[in-house]
């Protein structure tokens, strides 16, 4: 199920626990040559702390060749680039991915329709993730 929300973000429900979606999007960057450039595990530095969260990581990631075009046309599309999927798990133990929607983010920095292809491959990773 998908939700798209008035702020720009996209999320979906999926059956797999983060682990596995996480796993499942880090392989599909590798077969992509998409850099991760990092994976923050909220919930752990959390527990390291001595506090409770739900299982929820953030992937940042992208690839210079897509990104470096939409910046060149709009510097502030720096602030959400590179890329980031939020996997996190609810109140109610469902997982859900969250991202920012590409058309969203055109419009929020103005960029060209032609340029959106650049960043329009997330939905795609996010489909193949959540499935």
């Amino acid at each position: 199920m998908e939700l798209q929300k008035a702020n720009g973000l996209i999320t979906h429900a999926s059956q797999h626990t983060v682990d596995e979606i996480v796993a499942s999007l880090s392989a599909m960057f590798r077969a992509k040559s998409i850099t991760l450039f990092a994976l923050i595990d909220h919930s752990g530095e959390a527990a390291r702390v001595g506090l409770k969260m739900r299982p929820t990581k953030l992937l940042i990631f992208g690839d210079p060749r897509a990104g470096t075009p939409l910046m060149l046309a709009s510097a502030t599309s720096a602030i959400d680039l590179p890329l980031k999927i939020l996997v996190w798990e609810d109140e109610g133990g469902q997982v859900q991915v969250t991202y920012n929607s590409p058309a969203y983010l055109g419009a929020r920095h103005q960029l060209p329709d032609d340029l959106l292809k650049n960043i329009s491959g997330i939905e795609v990773l996010v489909a193949h993730a959540v499935q």
